[in-house]
């Protein structure tokens, strides 16, 4: 049963993930006047297609890991002698027919609609889930730990770590693992007095919370809104962070997972009830639009980047360059894939 579970939740967050996404590029094309030929969720064979009356094949496939928009001519953007030859009628809804802010548009639609996902899903929980949040007030101090040493001392309020702002305990851990690896500049309240130490890089700080300080979150329409908006951009920074740490070496490339991951963690939130399994679909939502923006020929970043490049130097890219460029993306991206499968496969494995 548990099983069952974990794959319903995997097919469930991936189906509302990628939908989103895909349904953002979909509809800006339909705005743009290009056509789109087929709306895929899952790759391979289709199990099952439809076709709507903009001629439009939507399929649900049997690899449900991922999907895809079939924009008509969007390949052609690094041979546009191959759309200067076709005839007249042969360019209507094609998407080099539109100009280079709509073609921008379109592309950058999916993240817009993944950001947006989030949001929604943030304002929705603090609206209607209000929840007892543990304060950050430090209620013990580990003797001769790195805490302990800076002068912190029970009853202080973590009110800063770097240039994150705390209001909840669980932030405060986040921002001490993001700042673990290099001094820290931390902001305490003591009483009345704004206090700034500094940590000296450490796994463990040694701060445990006074229990007794809590707190019920509940919060009105326009402070849901703000509240899901904050959230999104702190797990979107949050994630730029992991991301840049990782590049340079200072946290493990072992923490990245792949969609086994994902179904592990999306199985336990189901099982905690709807809104931890909605919180887990928002920072799916936050992640692969934060992933999607990397500037990787393949990615919608890629094709914003070179949309930019066009624009600022009045030249159009292409040629056999372009497209060794393109493959060299794909050939990154399916090893990141092999890589953070192997980096699954070996945790659960206990092979690290």
């Amino acid at each position: 049963m548990h099983t069952v579970l974990t794959i319903v939740a995997l097919l469930v967050v991936l189906g509302v993930v990628v939908f989103v996404h895909e349904a953002g590029h979909f509809m800006a094309a339909r705005w743009a006047g290009v056509r789109v030929d087929a709306f895929s969720i899952g790759f391979g064979p289709a199990f099952f297609k439809w076709t709507d009356k903009h001629n439009t094949v939507w399929k649900l496939c049997c690899l449900p890991l991922g999907g895809y928009v079939s924009i008509y001519g969007q390949e052609d953007m690094f041979n546009r002698n191959k759309y200067k030859a076709l005839p007249k009628e042969k360019k209507v809804g094609h998407y080099l027919s539109v100009p280079a802010w709509k073609q921008f548009i379109i592309i950058g639609a999916g993240v817009f609609m993944n950001f947006m996902l989030a949001w929604f899903i943030y304002s929705a929980t603090f609206m209607f889930h209000p929840k007892t949040v543990q304060l950050p007030v430090i209620g013990q101090v580990v003797r001769d730990s790195v805490a302990f040493k800076a002068g912190i001392k029970p009853g202080d309020v973590i009110m800063k770590i770097e240039k994150t702002s705390i209001d909840n305990w669980g932030e405060l851990i986040i921002a001490k693992e993001l700042a673990s690896k290099h001094n820290a500049d931390v902001l305490i309240a003591r009483k009345k007095t704004l206090i700034n130490v500094t940590l000296a890089p450490a796994e463990r700080w040694g701060l445990i919370a006074d229990g007794s300080k809590t707190m019920l979150v509940k919060k009105g329409f326009f402070g849901s809104i703000y509240s899901g908006l904050r959230e999104t951009y702190h797990q979107s920074k949050n994630l730029l962070i992991v991301l840049k740490q990782i590049i340079t070496g200072e946290r493990s490339s072992k923490q990245l997972g792949s969609f086994i991951t994902i179904a592990q963690v999306s199985g336990q939130a189901l099982e905690i009830g709807l809104f931890a399994f909605l919180s887990i679909i928002a920072l799916l939502s936050v992640n692969l639009g934060i992933i999607n923006l990397l500037p990787l020929p393949v990615l919608d970043g890629g094709y914003l980047l070179i949309l930019i490049i066009e624009a600022i130097t009045h030249r159009k890219l292409g040629g056999k360059a372009m497209e060794y460029t393109i493959l060299m993306g794909w050939v990154l991206i399916m090893l990141l894939f092999a890589f953070t499968m192997w980096n699954d496969i070996a945790r659960v494995f206990g092979w690290n």
